[in-house]
């Protein structure tokens, strides 16, 4: 009886592995590299063009997240050359979305509506198998048509979860180069190796299929069908439970609410209300959006303290101001920022002025000051304001001074950031603001003094 018993438990694993559905990766005539290439190209567009929420405990928390799901990538399917990176978009729409070779960016929403860590995991278990069989290039193959170059593939921001023509398109990135979306054949395929890659990483797979009834609850009933590419989230929600019964999840019990989950859901929940991602697409088209000039910046500890000899900025028609000489113009939409080399990058500055225009709702400083401070301290999650905000001038004219602090991210020590503000003649709200770590300050006071004291507005 014990001789039989054991054999049983040693045939159920190899029968529950023969009834796995099989994946082979697409045929593909692209190189990895090109995957790389592509996938950096277009991580750069999308951190010019959206809203990243800079927040270092949520940072670090997604990055050991995606971290535990790529190393449970299975051998046959993981490509050395790939670079598993992730980051938060503050954005409200239940989503995420993978490039080429590695770079993925989760929604803000995501994290807010998911029930648990395993199905924002789940998500990104999907996102991160369309990278790892290199669906974006194999679609581009299987289609074989003259116009699908590479650089139409670098533009593919597909298999988002949920976002329908949003998620999948984002014209933001270039007119229809959307047209390459996953077909149905692939979207399965990344919910197979998506369920295999959780129950590896030590989750529930059925919080895969789980994700498809939170869609179905946000959309009131109805999973929404987005041009046809994606199978319906019923289907899927039925299909990965049955593939889910054949996986040992590695962990028991598997991995569903955590500490470091909570404690951001909580943090994300308790900021301002994001925008969607129709409205961030809209107000790119419309010219609104921001851009990032700073992202081709590399962060040093070594940055020069600001010159005393000074220099006239005078590159927009309504505004002159003097920065020191040593100072780089990293000019964007609606404004400019001026930072030494060392002090500017992808996630913004570490000293430095940043100089721009608000359009506010109310036409009144205050009001208007405190909807633009509600908006540097959503996207910069680190800094909480420091008192009540004061009056003070900006060439002569009424105004604001807010002071915020937070330890910073990028160079992990406590970040002093002061907003002026005042309003132009045409309603909207002018803003100065100086940033420089607590302990540079004195470094630094002299050089901002005069930059501000120097600020004429000829509008």
């Amino acid at each position: 009886m014990v001789a039989t018993l054991a054999a049983t438990m040693w045939i159920l694993p190899v029968a529950a592995i023969a009834q796995q559905t099989q994946i082979k990766e697409p045929k593909n005539k692209y190189k990895v590299q090109d995957d790389v290439k592509l996938g950096n190209q277009a991580a750069a567009e999308v951190e010019k063009q959206f809203p990243l929420i800079n927040d270092r405990d949520a940072a670090l928390y997604i990055e050991r997240v995606g971290q535990r799901l790529a190393d449970a990538i299975p051998p046959q399917f993981r490509h050395s050359e790939f670079d598993y990176r992730f980051k938060w978009i503050n954005a409200r729409d239940l989503n995420a979305f993978a490039l080429p070779g590695g770079p993925m960016y989760i929604n803000r929403g995501m994290i807010e509506a998911a029930k648990n860590e395993g199905e924002m995991a789940g998500v990104m278990a999907h996102e991160i198998s369309h990278v790892a069989l290199r669906h974006a290039t194999a679609q581009a193959t299987k289609q074989g048509s003259a116009k699908n170059t590479l650089g139409t593939i670098g533009l593919i921001l597909g298999g988002a979860i949920l976002g329908g023509q949003t998620g999948a398109q984002l014209g933001m990135l270039g007119a229809q180069a959307w047209m390459t979306k996953y077909s149905r054949e692939y979207e399965s395929q990344a919910d197979i190796l998506g369920a295999r890659i959780m129950a590896d990483a030590g989750y529930d797979p059925r919080d895969l299929a789980n994700v498809f009834r939170t869609i179905q609850q946000q959309s009131k009933g109805g999973g929404p069908e987005w041009l046809s590419s994606h199978p319906d989230p019923g289907n899927r929600y039925e299909k990965i439970n049955r593939e889910a019964q054949y996986l040992r999840i590695s962990q028991n019990p598997p991995i569903k609410i955590t500490r470091d989950f909570s404690r951001t859901q909580e943090r994300f929940r308790a900021m301002p209300k994001a925008k969607s991602m129709a409205e961030i697409q809209q107000e790119y088209k419309s010219g609104q959006g921001s851009t990032n000039p700073m992202g081709s910046g590399r962060y040093s500890d070594n940055v020069q303290y600001p010159s005393s000899r000074t220099r006239s900025y005078t590159s927009i028609s309504w505004l002159v101001i003097d920065v020191p000489s040593n100072w780089l113009d990293l000019p964007g939409q609606n404004t400019v920022t001026f930072a030494p080399e060392g002090a500017y990058g992808d996630q913004g500055i570490t000293r430095g002025v940043m100089i721009g225009t608000y359009n506010g709702q109310n036409k009144n400083v205050s009001q208007d000051t405190r909807d633009y401070v509600n908006e540097v301290l959503q996207g910069n999650t680190y800094l909480r304001q420091r008192g009540e905000t004061s009056r003070s001038t900006v060439d002569g004219r009424q105004g604001n001074l807010t002071s915020l602090a937070g330890r910073s991210p990028i160079t992990n020590r406590i970040e002093i950031v002061n907003i002026y503000t005042t309003q132009l003649r045409n309603g909207e709200l002018f803003y100065a603001i100086t940033v420089v770590p607590d302990d540079e300050s004195y470094n630094y006071s002299s050089a901002f003094r005069n930059v501000l004291s120097s600020i004429q507005l000829n509008d």
